[in-house]
């Protein structure tokens, strides 16, 4: 009988080892994916930078970007940077609520900085200054939009994340999940950080 406990004690512990291995895996492979999205940005921040005087006598920077909605865009992503760290202190204390709850601002910060950035390409398309005017512009719309796209992948994984913690609620495995996702919305912000300061603040110079 003693044998027997030993040896389901031994299995769970065998059990646990194999999974936290899984996690770490994963944590592992996500960094490599991480490194190659930087990689990515890092390609359309130099085009980008060749392409700025590009602008085909079409309208330049200084004429299109409006500093109250850029500063706007970044104020929503730092907050929903703040927001998600509040997210993650609950995720380590184990408090499922508080985590969908900040999970849920974070949605609506991610959700209003993307709304706006629509807003910005669609009246400078409906100004004839779309990504077909000129290399400036194309290099500004690839760069820009790669990065509201993966805000906006981002948002889609926080409410399935959402719907994962609010149903079997912190496990192991969400609680990874939600690491990943972490690592993920923080690096966009910071590459938003560079794309304000390299690409709009010449730009309104």
């Amino acid at each position: 009988m003693t044998d027997a406990v030993v040896t389901a004690d031994h299995g769970d512990e065998t059990e646990a080892e194999t999974a936290q291995r899984a996690i770490e895996e994963k944590t592992y492979g996500f960094w490599l994916c991480l490194m190659g999205d930087a990689i990515v940005f890092a390609l359309l921040f130099v085009i980008f930078v060749a392409m700025a005087h590009s602008t085909a006598d079409g309208p330049a920077g200084h004429t299109l970007f409006r500093l109250p909605r850029i500063f706007a865009e970044t104020m929503l992503l730092l907050a929903s940077s703040a927001t998600f760290g509040f997210a993650s202190v609950a995720i380590a204390a184990g408090q499922r609520r508080r985590t969908v709850v900040w999970l849920g601002v974070t949605f609506l910060l991610g959700f209003g900085f993307v709304a706006m950035e629509i807003s910005e390409f669609y009246s400078m398309a409906v100004a004839d200054a779309g990504p077909w005017r000129s290399g400036f512009l194309s290099a500004f719309f690839t760069l820009v939009g790669t990065h509201g796209a993966h805000v906006s992948i981002g948002l889609v994984w926080i409410v399935l994340l959402g719907c994962e913690v609010t149903v079997r609620g912190l496990t192991p495995f969400a609680a990874s999940r939600l690491y990943r996702l972490g690592l993920f919305w923080h690096f966009l912000v910071i590459v938003w950080v560079n794309i304000f300061s390299l690409v709009y603040l010449p730009g309104l110079l």
